[in-house]
């Protein structure tokens, strides 16, 4: 039985993705069809406008053109990386005072601007964020609950099968490479670096690569007669964080076909052999920079830099470029497949929250990959990518790489 929800408000935090502005366009036109009266408001810049009280309305206006937004990429209210139970550095930023919980602050927002049920819109961090108010509001009988979606290009929060703006994320790294790639004819033995978003997961990078490869058969012609061959443009080293990077033993692989091809192409995730490549840096008294969460900054640490430099000796090349996909992809609005998606999880999420039911709103993998609100105590993140999974394992075979050892270390 559907309660009365008088007022709701949404939130997106964390790196963008390919599904933010949708997932708000969604909310309201459901609620605006299914519970006309609820007042809406979106908190500015994530918790850290939930904290300040800087929130905008959503007006009559928007309502009516609220799928506008849908085929939008970014977050029309903005995002930012707050911790609520990182006190030190909410302080710090200038976000409560010294002596204050974040968390109370929050929660005594929420109650001052009468919000019923709050909406967050993120991935891991956001969500594990939302499960630590969820349990704060519940355990000081605040009256109101939390819904989330799960949004990461990473794709790794469990128990969510798949997160909204992951397949996009995907499709568009494919078509920047499309691109990127044609600079191997630029110069000989040329060494072109995609580096893919990733922290920990290498799901991105795999499925990247495998979009790749199917534009490439699928929708370009090739002229080997002139040079023009599939063998140069295709992917020849995929490395994810769940796998080792054997450099001996995969330079001489690759050598023989930057000899062959006069260029070697490598995805690898950048997260991948972060834990060694950090290590070095502090063995040369390098101070590696933490965000909010704790997580090393991945931009210090250049996994690209690190992989395309060692395998630019290995190999000769006499050119190395590195290329982020990553900016350009998350910020894309959603494909045909995400936004069918998208709409799916944030009508659900307003079934639940018309319902009283908490949680993260996502196609649950231990559920035969229902769209339901998993609980927050099972949500967090750091789910691997299977390195053993079946169309991965083929991906490689096809390219000639080994198998990939389970080792999250570069040798």
């Amino acid at each position: 039985m559907a309660k009365e929800v008088k007022k709701v408000a949404f939130l997106t935090a964390g790196g963008l993705a390919p599904c933010l502005s949708s997932s708000i366009g969604f909310l309201i036109d459901e609620y605006t069809k299914k519970s006309p009266k609820t007042e809406m408001i979106g908190y500015v810049n994530g918790y850290m406008g939930l904290l300040k009280g800087d929130s905008i309305p959503v007006t009559d206006v928007v309502r009516k053109q609220a799928l506008i937004l849908t085929k939008h990429g970014g977050s029309p209210i903005g995002n930012s990386r707050v911790k609520l139970t990182n006190v030190k550095d909410c302080v710090k930023r200038g976000l409560v005072k010294e002596g204050e919980d974040p968390l109370k602050v929050a929660a005594d927002q929420l109650v001052k601007d009468g919000v019923d049920v709050l909406h967050t819109i993120g991935g891991d961090d956001t969500n594990t964020t939302a499960a630590d108010l969820a349990a704060y509001l519940a355990k000081n009988n605040y009256p109101l609950i939390v819904v989330g979606l799960p949004k990461t290009i990473d794709n790794d929060v469990y128990p969510i099968k798949q997160s909204l703006g992951a397949w996009t994320a995907a499709e568009e790294g494919a078509k920047f490479f499309i691109n990127v790639v044609k600079e191997n004819s630029a110069n000989p033995r040329a060494l072109t670096i995609h580096e893919v978003m990733g922290r920990n997961c290498g799901w991105l990078t795999y499925k990247t690569a495998q979009y790749y490869r199917k534009m490439l058969k699928q929708r370009l012609k090739f002229l080997p007669e002139f040079n023009l061959t599939l063998e140069r443009q295709d992917v020849h080293a995929v490395y994810v964080p769940e796998s080792k990077i054997d450099f001996k033993a995969e330079a001489k692989r690759l050598l023989a076909i930057m000899d062959k091809w006069d260029s070697v192409n490598i995805f690898v995730s950048e997260g991948a052999g972060v834990k060694d490549i950090i290590a070095e840096m502090k063995r040369r008294g390098e101070d590696v920079p933490v965000d909010a969460f704790g997580h090393p900054r991945l931009d210090k640490v250049n996994v690209g830099q690190y992989v395309g430099k060692r395998f630019g000796e290995l190999l000769k090349a006499e050119k190395v470029q590195v290329f982020k996909s990553g900016y350009f992809a998350r910020a894309a609005a959603p494909n045909k497949k995400d936004l069918k998606l998208i709409e799916k999880c944030a009508r659900k999420a307003v079934e639940c929250a018309l319902n009283g039911e908490s949680g993260v709103v996502g196609p649950d993998e231990n559920a035969a990959a229902k769209i339901r609100a998993c609980e927050f105590s099972r949500i967090k993140g750091g789910k691997p990518f299977n390195v053993r999974k079946g169309s991965f394992r083929k991906m490689l075979s096809e390219i000639g790489q080994p198998n990939p050892r389970k080792k999250r270390t570069v040798k």
